[in-house]
This record gives structure tokens, sequence and C-alpha cells, in this order.
């Protein structure tokens, strides 16, 4: 059986100064810090005599000017994202400016479905929708960046362009948002989606990368192992959502109060917006019904 993920928040930011994370690789930690973001989102330069910066991260002149003084006049390549929430996006302007690098990214943001009728995307507001790259960089495609190169792996599941990157020849992957060591990753439907988020396990899984670097948090040393405690974590949710529909539970809240019992409105707020999007791939799955009506969701058994 496999185990249950071991979430660690014991974890130093060192919130605005360059940390060597591995050769070639650093990160500086924005000033952030908040129940969705953990300890701040992780920046992180590759190169050494000219570089890349990966999430550059939220608008805010301090982590501006802690990036300009880590690059040191060094020229920027690229500015690298994961994805285009706004927590790791809404600083490129400035730094494209400052740098004049261009943004390679995913494609522009967008919904893992279309909205249906009357459904409103609930992180419409931290989505980065009128940013453009000037590069869009696709699964499998490979990027240099002074002596490293990048393997570029779609990760769609949190968001609907998210990218891992990994550093090839090395155990070292970049893994923005879709694996977390603090915590289990948001994912919302419509603008994530649970289904693209299991197959996304499994294709970081399948790589030969071992050694994960979070947009949040601490590093991962076992990266797979703690993936396939993810995977079985998910997959576990799934059973207590299906037992609670079946004992009763008739709507997202209902099923959140029976597996969150003690957790704040906070954190129901955020555990509903997962809760929704298991939901909706086990009733694709047919393991549950869910019926859309004008006054909300109803569950329904098999």
């Amino acid at each position: 059986m496999t185990s249950a993920p071991a979430f660690s928040t014991d974890f130093d930011p060192q919130t605005g100064r360059p940390v060597a994370a591995a050769p070639g690789l650093v990160r500086l930690t924005a000033p952030n810090a908040s129940p969705y973001t953990f300890t701040g989102t992780n920046t992180f330069l590759l190169g050494e005599g000219s570089v890349a910066i990966l999430d550059p991260g939220p608008d805010s002149n301090e982590h501006l000017n802690a990036i300009l003084d880590t690059v040191a006049g060094r020229p920027v390549e690229a500015i690298l994202l994961t994805h285009t929430h706004k927590d790791h996006s809404s600083l490129v302007p400035k730094l494209r400016e400052a740098t004049g690098a261009p943004v390679w990214f995913g494609g522009r943001h967008r919904l893992s479905r279309p909205l249906r009728p009357f459904e409103i995307n609930t992180l419409s507001r931290s989505c980065d929708w009128d940013l453009v790259p000037d590069r869009v960089v696709t699964h499998g495609e490979r990027v240099s960046i002074d002596k490293l190169a990048l393997e570029v792996i779609a990760t769609p599941g949190h968001c609907a362009n998210h990218l891992a990157f990994g550093l090839v020849g090395t155990p070292h992957l970049l893994t923005g948002d879709h694996i977390m060591g603090w915590n289990s990753t948001l994912v919302a439907v419509p603008d994530g989606s649970m289904r693209d988020y299991f197959t996304s396990l499994d294709r970081v899984i399948a790589t030969p990368y071992r050694h994960y670097h979070p947009a949040h948090g601490g590093p991962i040393a076992d990266g797979p192992a703690y993936a396939r405690a993810l995977k079985g974590h998910r997959e576990a949710r799934n059973m207590q959502i299906v037992a609670a529909v079946e004992d009763g539970a008739r709507t997202i809240m209902a099923v959140v109060t029976r597996i969150y019992p003690q957790q704040s409105l906070a954190i129901r707020h955020a555990a509903a917006m997962t809760v929704r999007a298991h939901a909706e791939y086990l009733a694709d799955l047919g393991a549950l019904r869910m019926r859309r009506t004008l006054f909300g969701t109803r569950l329904l058994p098999a």
C-alpha cells in the first residue's frame, strides 16, 4: 500500500536572499506568504554566465530588486513561467522591462473545460488572463540556458497551461504548483481538472528526475515516492467522497463537513473547490452522479 504523503512545513525561505538549490540553480523566495502560498512564491534563477528566471512571482518592487541584485548584470535569456496564476506571473511586466528578456510559457491562461451555464470560475481573479507569451513552449521541447538544457513537461491539472521543467542530465525537476511538499495542490474546476492532475502525476513519476523543487516550500528529496503518495492520497479522497454520498451527503459542503469536520471556514472553502473537482472526476467515471440545477449541485449515488 502507498504511504500517505508526509507534508513538511519545516522550511526556512530566507525571503529575499539567494539560496543555492543545486549547481546552476538559485532560489529566491518572494515576500508574499499567505495560507495559499505558504512562505511565498519561489523564484528560480537558472544558469551562471547568463540566466533564465522562472516564476518571477507577485508584483513586488522588493522582490524585483532582489531578483535584479541576484542577476547582477548578467544577460537574462528568458523569463519562464510554470503557469499563469498571479502569484507567479504578476511581476513579469516590470521584470521584462528591466531586463529586456522574452517571456516563455505554455500559452495564454485558459480553462481546463468551458464554463457551464450559470457557473463561475472561482479562481478568475487569481488568473493572469492578459499575459501573452513571446514564445509558447510545449511538452517534450528542450531549451538551452547558459550550459543547462531544460526539458519542458506538460503538467496540467492545477491549471490548463501548467508546466514543469527538468534539468536534463541531473536529478532536478522544477515542479511549480503541481507537486509541493508543504501541502496538497489546489485543483479547482473549471480552472483546473482532477483527471488532468492524475495524468500529470503519472507523467512526472515516469521521468528520470528524482529531486523536486516546488514553487512554494522546500525541496522534496525523493520526488517520485512523494508523488506516488500524493496520488494515493487523492485516490483515498475519491473513496471518502463516494462513501459520503452513499451515506446521504447531497451537496459539496455536506461532503466537506464530513471529511474536514475540524477545519476552519477558510480551509473548508479551499477544500470545497478541490472536493468539487474530485466529484466531477468521479461523475465522469460513473462512480457517482452530479445533478446541476439553478440552486446548486446535487450529489447522488451512482
